[in-house]
């Protein structure tokens, strides 16, 4: 296994004892990323990074993130690279300034190699409205399955082996569903835990920052490098950053784990469903206490309106200054009105436009009591059952997806209940700014599962510990593309 390969503590190792460099490194991920095959880049970032990599001479032995390369997905402000959140209408936009989170990483001595793409502005779940058309799962080299978005592109890079880990955003499921197609660790901690200054805005009461690895005790560290107040944000939290990483503890004994009945039972794929029980058993054999526990089938089913209302009308909002004249390209026209409209009719694609036309329906005044407030009565119910829930229990346990990573060609029942309740229920994790992480589960078909633990506001720590604890029964800590192993729930 190439050094790249390996896990953010296994390549710093390896950094310390000098079988590497981080030019060397850096190098070896511009290769594989300017080699990609998945469509999974924007811009590739080679002259800094090799400028920032070769600088790196004297070895940092307490910082496990120096000299590590990484991707940035589009949608995060990057000063003087192009951001362009994979939408025509953002076309050659350079920042002035970076993103909150960028910027610690690079305090951290973190190589950027490259910005990767997206569902354009990060709406849609598929990765395939980026303006440079579909990502594909490099778990699949035909090409016709999909990565999942919209992070498609920080997925992709980080299970192709391209970089060990990925900055993405997470507004319904979109890092925490594609990592369980790409067989990695993704994970979304609370709302305001991170700050998302520089993160360009969907839907800000869904939105967080969150991040791909290939191990649960890199998300620690990742967390931990991440976390804290940002006076550029005032929605980040105040609460002391922990020590995420040193005080992982990897026990099961006790543990109270809710099986949610109503999302199991909505899943027709036997093969996903006996590796999800076979790691309930494996847990109750370390002292996990299982309760199946039912949510409520009408809520379940009501996820995805509330959320494509919600979303659809904070996007209307937070989008209306993309007008064609103080991001992207230029578009002629003889008044305001008529740039503004050649740039929104040629700039966004079909889906974009069908959102917005949806959240602008939403939000007038004749409509907003029966449907964007009626859709946030319905989200406080849905948050308040969760935390009901998770009051007797240490956290919820679910299949991520109810199946491998879908095709391209062929189409879902969206109105099934697997597609509405197993397709969309980490959106719970969004409405109530909860922490949520996947880890992978093993393969079926040859192409990853996944399972997803959320928990209380700010238990970080426990919601990392217990998926640590799974992480050691499946087998799956560090899994590579290039050296595929099978799990032990299989």
């Amino acid at each position: 296994m190439a050094i790249l390969d390996k896990t953010i503590l296994e390549i710093h190792e390896a950094l310390v004892k000098g079988e590497t460099t981080p030019l060397e490194l850096t190098k070896e991920a511009l290769r594989r990323a300017k080699e990609d095959t998945n469509n999974a880049f924007e811009f590739i970032n080679e002259e800094e990074a090799l400028k920032e990599a070769a600088a790196l001479t004297e070895v940092e032995v307490d910082n496990p993130l120096w000299g590590i390369p990484y991707i940035c997905k589009d949608n995060f402000s990057t000063k003087g690279i192009p951001s362009t959140a994979s939408s025509n209408v953002l076309n050659g936009y350079k920042p002035l300034f970076d993103a909150t989170v960028v910027e610690k990483l690079r305090e951290k001595h973190c190589i950027m190699i490259g910005k990767s793409t997206l569902d354009e502005l990060a709406m849609g779940g598929t990765g395939t409205t980026g303006h440079l058309g579909k990502t594909f799962n490099p778990y699949d080299p035909s090409h016709k399955r999909m990565m999942g978005g919209s992070s498609c592109g920080s997925a992709a890079g980080v299970a192709a082996g391209i970089a060990p880990f990925a900055l993405g955003s997470d507004t319904g499921d979109s890092v925490r569903k594609p990592a369980a197609f790409g067989g990695l660790v993704g994970f979304k901690p609370s709302w305001g835990r991170i700050s998302r200054y520089g993160l360009f805005p969907f839907a800000p009461s869904l939105d967080h920052v969150a991040y791909f690895t290939r191990s649960v005790e890199d998300s620690a560290i990742i967390l931990e490098a991440l976390s804290g107040r940002d006076l550029h944000d005032s929605t980040s939290s105040t609460r002391k950053v922990e020590n995420y990483y040193r005080e992982l503890n990897p026990s099961l004994k006790g543990k109270r784990i809710a099986v949610l009945k109503d999302i199991v039972d909505s899943i027709s794929n036997e093969k996903v469903m006996h590796a999800f029980n076979a790691s309930l058993e494996a847990m109750k054999k370390e002292g996990a206490i299982i309760d199946y526990v039912e949510f409520g089938q009408e809520a379940l089913e009501s996820i995805y309106a509330t959320y494509i209302v919600i979303s659809c009308a904070e996007a209307t909002s937070n989008d209306a200054n993309l007008d064609g004249i103080k991001f992207g390209p230029y578009y002629e026209g003889k008044t305001y009105q008529e740039v503004m409209y050649n740039a929104r009719t040629k700039g966004f694609s079909e889906l974009i436009k069908r959102r917005f036309v949806i959240g602008s329906f939403a939000l007038m005044r004749e409509n907003q009591d029966v449907l964007f407030l009626r859709a946030q009565r319905n989200r406080a119910k849905i948050v308040e059952r969760t935390n009901e829930i998770l009051k007797d229990h240490d956290a919820i346990y679910v299949p991520a997806a109810p199946n491998i990573a879908p095709l391209f060609e062929g189409s879902s029942d969206k109105l099934s209940d697997e597609y509405l309740i197993a397709d969309n229920h980490m959106a719970l994790g969004n409405f109530a700014g909860l922490p949520s992480i996947t880890v992978p589960l093993g393969f079926v078909d040859g192409m990853p599962i996944g399972a997803n633990l959320m928990n209380g506001a700010f238990k970080e720590g426990e919601i990392l510990s217990l998926s640590l604890a799974l992480e050691n029964l499946s087998g799956l800590k560090g899994l590579s593309i290039n050296e595929r192993k099978g799990g032990r729930f299989e």
